[in-house]
């Protein structure tokens, strides 16, 4: 089921998500509509705070970026092949150089930025079958594992701009809480009248 994508402004964007359980209810059912949700969407990742729930469970799949063709073969594969669930992940440590990339979200729709990141992570998180792993994740992967964890945090990727671009962007944000934005994806609008 496709679910709609809590539009920012909405208070849940902002709150730090509590871990859950594998007894947690219709969890397998959840992953499954989040998945559906961010393919309609067109997008690479989905945190569970951007369909209003406040706990700690992220879906990433990057084939899409996989199509650049400016990257290398390795990192073409690793990308078309990074689909991937996340439950209670904690980001153990960040590393490496940082860099800007140009960051989006389905829940800020219509506006990009360029973030800066580092580009190494090490990551523990539990899979959908509650499996633990620790992992160290590099270049795109690392980034869009970085920018689902920010939301689980209750961090934005616009929390990560200068305060310039802020100030020119913020009648763009507010515009989108108002639903005063054209979007090809299911949206919930914390205050469209």
């Amino acid at each position: 089921m496709i679910l709609p994508i809590v539009a920012y402004g909405d208070r849940v964007l902002r709150k730090k998500c509590v871990d859950i359980d594998a007894d947690y209810p219709g969890l397998e059912k959840l992953i499954s509509d989040m998945k559906e949700t961010m393919k309609n969407a067109f997008g690479v990742g989905l945190a569970a705070p951007q369909i209003n729930k406040a706990i700690r469970l992220f879906v990433i799949n990057t084939a899409p970026f996989a199509e650049d063709e400016d990257l290398s073969e390795f990192e073409r594969e690793t990308l078309e092949n990074f689909d991937k669930v996340f439950i209670n992940a904690k980001i153990i440590k960040e590393e490496g150089e940082e860099w800007a990339f140009n960051e989006g979200c389905l829940s800020i729709p219509n506006i990009r930025e360029d973030v800066f990141r580092q580009d190494t992570i090490t990551i523990e998180y539990f899979d959908e079958n509650f499996k633990v792993h620790k992992e160290v994740l590099t270049g795109l992967a690392a980034r869009v594992v970085q920018h689902e964890y920010d939301h689980i945090e209750g961090i934005l990727f616009t929390d990560k701009l200068s305060s310039l671009k802020k100030r020119l962007i913020k009648k763009k944000l507010e515009n989108i809480s108002k639903g005063k934005v054209d979007v090809d994806y299911r949206m919930k609008f914390p205050k469209k009248k």
